[in-house]
């Protein structure tokens, strides 16, 4: 998904827009009992545009991880953010994704996981469409992981996307749904 344009590049760049002077500020709030649950709070407060057109954003991430079994763990988790439509004006634009992911380990070597997420993005503030609807988009994915070391992951996983308009390139035409199957080697240091 070609999600963010520019902004995400500039932001991923971990570069300043040219005229903004407004620093941004974030949180993070953590609390961890034992293996078994981890709660995370975190927030952003800033801005993407130079001073001339400045629109406040503000964003909360929240999730709760919990081990349930040596085995079954899941993940809730909910992303709000809120974008004001234009310089000092008291109207936000706002999108959401809530997400659950529920993991079973099989052995030591192997897990799986399926995930279910929605993301919701009208006005498209963080992924832009072009469409009427925007970016409401529900998703479903179920994934294989086989680590033969500790550092090392392999994923083999399926991916479906549904959407309200037709944004997903299909052919000589946009479609409503998107069905992907993806592999990837992950190395830790």
């Amino acid at each position: 998904m070609g999600i963010g344009g520019t902004n995400t590049q500039r932001l991923a760049a971990n570069k300043k827009v040219s005229g903004n002077s407004l620093p941004a500020f974030c949180t993070q709030i953590k609390y961890i009992k034992g293996d078994r649950l981890t709660f995370n709070w975190s927030t952003f407060i800033g801005t993407d545009d130079p001073d001339t057109t400045r629109r406040m954003r503000y964003f909360n991430n929240v999730y709760v991880q919990s081990q349930l079994t040596k085995k079954l763990g899941f993940i809730a988790g909910f992303d709000i953010g809120g974008q004001q439509i234009k310089k000092e004006n008291a109207d936000y634009t706002v999108w959401f994704s809530p997400v659950i992911i529920v993991r079973y380990l099989w052995t030591d070597q192997w897990s799986t996981a399926l995930r279910a997420e929605y993301y919701q993005d009208k006005e498209g503030v963080i992924i832009v469409t072009g469409t009427p609807n925007g970016f409401k988009t529900s998703g479903l994915s179920l994934n294989l992981d086989y680590s033969p070391f500790k550092n090392i992951v392999w994923r083999l996983e399926g991916r479906w996307l549904t959407s309200t308009d037709k944004i997903f390139p299909s052919q000589n035409k946009n479609a409503n749904d998107n069905f992907t199957i993806v592999s990837s080697i992950a190395v830790s240091f």
